[in-house]
This record gives structure tokens, sequence and C-alpha cells, in this order.
């Protein structure tokens, strides 16, 4: 079989990592992204289609605490009246009201839901996404694309549950999402953060907060 080329970092190297009834996952002995290839993803509107049935209530309680896992650790260290883009919100931008609630301006990107290009072109104080990189179909342009987005530094603030280990992973049941594509560990972030000169920092098992370099400037 020929070799694959990472959708992060681009490289050659990548090995079979597991395979189950419906889809094949590769990892990247670079970056160590986990990955589906593009062969094996589904279509836009069946994607979509997933999507559609989640219940994510911007008034839900339990949602609320979910998110605030991320939301709070951002709130102790941006500046008052920051701006700030949700991107992958969603049709229920919840985390977007918790940071308005706090005093900051956000905007909303999703391609599903608010697909609102306008707010690709402008500069951010801090970019949010919660559950959303594991959804990326291709990882490098996507974050070559938002950290393009972000000033100096501005903080980058994730969510995703990380690989620990081929066991864990056969067992692991966000690989059985099929619109999850792309899974991430905490080298691929310290890959991402060289990348992209970064500072990094880990909260809880799912919280990934990124400090762009002050002296960091848009390629």
């Amino acid at each position: 079989m020929p070799a694959l080329s990472c959708p992060l970092c681009t490289s050659n190297d990548t090995r079979h990592f597991h395979s189950d009834s419906t889809r094949d996952y590769n990892r990247c002995r670079n970056c160590l992204l986990v990955y589906v290839d593009r062969s094996q993803h589904l279509s836009p509107s069946q994607e979509q289609a997933i999507y559609d049935l989640h219940q994510n209530a911007i008034d839900d309680p339990g949602y609320l605490k979910f998110l605030s896992r991320l939301a709070n650790p951002l709130f102790d260290r941006l500046p008052a009246n920051s701006q700030g883009l949700d991107y992958g919100c969603g049709p229920g931008p919840a985390l977007a009201e918790l940071f308005k609630a706090q005093g900051h301006r956000m905007n909303l990107y999703d391609p599903f839901y608010a697909d609102f290009p306008e707010h690709l072109q402008q500069a951010y104080d801090f970019i949010v996404c919660t559950e959303v990189v594991e959804h990326f179909r291709a990882p490098k342009c996507e974050f070559d694309a938002l950290f393009k987005l972000l000033k100096p530094g501005g903080w980058f603030g994730i969510m995703t549950k990380l690989v620990i280990d081929a066991e864990a992973f056969a067992k692991w049941h966000y690989k059985n999402d099929q619109t999850h594509i792309a899974f991430f560990s905490q080298p691929t972030f310290y890959w991402l953060a060289t990348r992209y000169q970064c500072q990094l920092e880990f909260i809880g098992k799912d919280v990934i907060i990124l400090q762009r370099n002050p002296g960091r400037h848009s390629d």
C-alpha cells in the first residue's frame, strides 16, 4: 500500500494504527496525529445529518458546565472587551453567549450553521473550538487559516479528547463517531505549538490552551 500523507504535517512517514468494522486509522510518525483517510470520510450532507441530531441547547445547565471547562480558564487570561471567534459553533452557540456575558465581543463561524465568511477576514484576540478539531478534514489548512486570524499574544482554546495509546484507542468510544476523523494527542499539540510558535498548556484531560508568542506575525 502506498504511503498516505499526513493531513496535518504532510509527512509520508505514516503507519496503520487501528481498524474497525467501518474505518481504518493511520498514525503519522512525525506529528503523531491519528487520522482517517479522506476516502473513508462521510459526505458533507451525511456529516450534517449527524450534527442535526445533536441537542445542545444554549440554556442547558449540563452543556454550559461542560463548556465552562474551556471558558473559565480563558476568562482568567483575556483582557476586558476582547474580540473572539467561536469557530465551529454549531446550531446553538452557547459558548459565545458565555463569553458575551463576561463582556467580550464574539463572532461566529460554522460551515453548516453559521457560514459567515466575512468573519474569517479579521484578526482576533482569541479563538475557541469546542469539540471541533476532531472533525477537520484538512487539519493543516484549517490550522494555517485560524492562526493567521489570531493576533500576536492571542489565545486559542480547544476542547477535544486525546489519544493515549493503541490499546486504549481500540476500546475508545470517541473514535466510533463517524464524523470524528482526526485524533490528537499531547505530542501532536506540542508539534502544533512549535509549528505556530505558541506557548502550550493542558488543563484537565481535554482542554488545550495555546498562546501565540507576542512577536509572532501572520505569514
